[in-house]
Parts: structure tokens; C-alpha cells; sequence
């Protein structure tokens, strides 16, 4: 097994590319490239492409494969949560593949589970051996297997923050909870529109390798990628169940905030009520509807006074009577 520096430990000034290999068989790895990572892989790889060189430096590639005689050109977009914008984004990743050679490229976007495994291939000599020594076309299947697992704990995340706002929607304040709903519900259709192409990218890479359509990769290929588009679909799947309930989750909290909202409303309406019969009957006193002989008297106040808990507790008996208190 051939090794060249694991990832992170270039010196400074260095390519962004690694190299590990085992027989025949050559891993290159190669992240956040520039135009001198393309031109030492087009000198090293003279059948590549040059427009998809040139693609290896674009961030805005769509899902594909494209074929060619002796390897294949794929871009696949998997997802990153960002902790600042708390929100998943797209990390693309480009993969050239042929007979006796795998080459990986992403720009933006840590793909943890990748370097992870790149460098088991690097430092472990049994590990390297089980990922390449089947070919590259196994490599290749570990390389997306490992990736689209990776989505899995992020899926378990966000079924955690579903929990959390289905026990504290009662009793957060309204404007904490709607937050929360609504960056949960961003995250979710940002995932799904993520993975929804890399279904169908899988699904039609499942029946070429059925059809022996790629005769550089051997192997039984098309079962252990028929299982990766059997993940992709569990995924998506989960993804539709956690935005059904978090839009039915949206759904209660407007229906706890308009309830809210009627409550005060009706209390509001009873204070009113009730502040309003006393208003006009203290009014009495200083206007002209009382006789003038009236006002000479002094029990005037408590007569006043006496109409006025009247009128209150006749309005709460009527109140009652309505069960609106």
C-alpha cells in the first residue's frame, strides 16, 4: 500500500490532493481544488474530460452521470447542517471512476464521514485491504454507503427537535415556539431537495450496473447499490413523515395562538363591560339627569356606590350564567 500525506497534514503551499493505493488500485482525494489539483489530475488521467475538470471547480453542478469507455463521471450533492444559518446545505461531490482508479472531489462543505474514511484506507492496512481490494467499484459503493449513512444521525436530530417542540409548544412563549417550527420546517424541505435527485441518479446507476452497461466495474455491483437507493428512499420517506407533523405541529401553534388571543379578548371584553357600568353610573353624580335635591344629599354616594355592586355582580351572575367566566 502506497500512502501520500493524510488529510490536513500537507505542508503549506501544497496541492490539495492525497493518493492512497493498494495493488493496481489508486484513491485520489482531492478537496476544496483549485486549477492546479485539475491540471495534475488531466496529466495524470489524459482521458478526463476537460468540461469535467472544469465542473470539479463549479459549485453549482446538478446530480448526473455521464459515461465515457473507460470511467465514469458522477456529481452528487449530499447535505451539511450549517450551525450558524441552522440549516442543511448541499456539499457536492464529484467522483470520476474507472477500472483501476477512484478519484474524489468536493469543494464546499465538511464531509466527515469521507475524510473518515479515506483515512482508514490511509493508516489502516486491514481496513484498506476489505475497502479496495474488491476493486474500484466496491470502493466506490463504501465511498456513497458511508455518505448517505451519514444522513441517518442527522434525520435523528431533527426527530429530537420535533419531540422537544411537540412538549414545549404549550407552554413556550408563542413567538420561541414559531421560531423554532419554522427553522425545523426550512431544514426539512432543504434536506428533501437535496436528496430527492440523488434518488433517481442511484436508482438509474442501480439498473446500468443490472444491465452490465459499465463492463470497467466488476462485481455484483447492482445489489449493493439497489441497497443504497433502498437507504435513499427510507430517508425520503422519513423526511415526508417529519414534515407532515411539523406542519400539523404549525397547525396547533396558530390554533394555541388564536385561542390565546380569544381568551384575553374575552377577559378584556368582561373588565370593559363591567368598568363601563360603573363609568356611567359615577357619571351620574356630575351631570344634570339626577334632580338638583339630589345632589344635596349626603347619602347620595353610598345609594351610587350600592348601584354600582349591584350592577357588577348582576353582570358576573350573568357572566356565570353564560359560562363565559
Amino acid at each position: 500500500m502506497v500512502v501520500v500525506p493524510a488529510v490536513n497534514d500537507k505542508p503549506k503551499g501544497e496541492l490539495n490532493l492525497w493518493t492512497a493505493s493498494l495493488g493496481d488500485l489508486d484513491w485520489t482525494y482531492i478537496e476544496k481544488p483549485t486549477q492546479r489539483e485539475m491540471d495534475v489530475l488531466s496529466k495524470k488521467y489524459t482521458f478526463l474530460h476537460p468540461l469535467n475538470l472544469e465542473d470539479c471547480l463549479s459549485r453549482i453542478q446538478r446530480p448526473k452521470v455521464d459515461q465515457y469507455d473507460e470511467h465514469l463521471f458522477m456529481v452528487l450533492h449530499f447535505p451539511v447542517f450549517d450551525k450558524q444559518a441552522r440549516i442543511s446545505l448541499p456539499s457536492e461531490l464529484d467522483i470520476f471512476i474507472g477500472k483501476n482508479f477512484i478519484v474524489t472531489v468536493h469543494c464546499q462543505g465538511e464531509l466527515k464521514s469521507l475524510a473518515k474514511l479515506f483515512k482508514e484506507c490511509q493508516l489502516d492496512n486491514n481496513l484498506c485491504k476489505k475497502y479496495m481490494e474488491k476493486g474500484s467499484g466496491y470502493l466506490f459503493y463504501q465511498i456513497i454507503d458511508r455518505l448517505v449513512d451519514s444522513i441517518f444521525p442527522m434525520l435523528d436530530k431533527i426527530n429530537d427537535n420535533i419531540e422537544s417542540l411537540q412538549d414545549t409548544a404549550i407552554n413556550k412563549p408563542v413567538p420561541q415556539t414559531a421560531q423554532g417550527i419554522f427553522l425545523l420546517r426550512r431544514d426539512i424541505i432543504s434536506m428533501r431537495r437535496i436528496i430527492r435527485p440523488q434518488i433517481e441518479v442511484i436508482d438509474n446507476l442501480e439498473r446500468d450496473l443490472e444491465n452490465q452497461k459499465y463492463p470497467f466495474l466488476e462485481g455484483n455491483l447492482d445489489v449493493y447499490f439497489g441497497d443504497i437507493g433502498d437507504h435513499l428512499h427510507k430517508i425520503r420517506g422519513t423526511l415526508e413523515d417529519h414534515r407532515e407533523i411539523v406542519d400539523s405541529l404549525a397547525d396547533t401553534s396558530n390554533w394555541l395562538t388564536s385561542h390565546r388571543i380569544q381568551e384575553i379578548m374575552r377577559v378584556l371584553t368582561i373588565f370593559t363591560s363591567i368598568l363601563m357600568v360603573i363609568e356611567v353610573v359615577a357619571s351620574m353624580e356630575g351631570s344634570n339627569v339626577l334632580p338638583q335635591e339630589w345632589h344635596n344629599n349626603s347619602r347620595l354616594f353610598f345609594i351610587l356606590v350600592g348601584v354600582q355592586v349591584a350592577a357588577v355582580l348582576g353582570l358576573l351572575v350573568y357572566f356565570r350564567h353564560r359560562r363565559w367566566i
